[in-house]
């Protein structure tokens, strides 16, 4: 079983960080954040993220809606795509305190 992404999840994926920054304070543009980009001597892109915030509930409302926009299926990939968004470049989360 292979865990390798299909390319509407690849889709997804770059969708879902574009709503996460967003809606994230301050809002960022995430296309823009990829073009200017610092790129290391390996080739690997580095953006902020860490200067951006969002609400975990607000993120974990996003992911769904794309998991749902994007049809992704079964409940194992559904998993991994949450796993690759929330361990990826999305921005930094802060919990409601109430």
């Amino acid at each position: 079983m292979s865990l390798q992404a299909k390319k509407n999840e690849e889709l997804a994926v770059l969708e879902c960080y574009r709503r996460l920054f967003k809606a994230s304070t301050p809002s960022g543009n995430f296309d823009e954040l990829m073009a200017n980009a610092y790129v290391d001597e390996k080739g690997y892109k580095h953006i902020p993220f860490n200067d951006y915030e969002i609400e975990d509930e607000h993120m974990q409302s996003i992911i769904q809606d794309i998991i749902k926009e994007y049809k992704i299926k079964p409940a194992y990939r559904q998993q991994a795509f949450k796993f690759t968004i929330l361990l990826g470049a999305s921005p930094k989360t802060k919990l409601k305190v109430e």
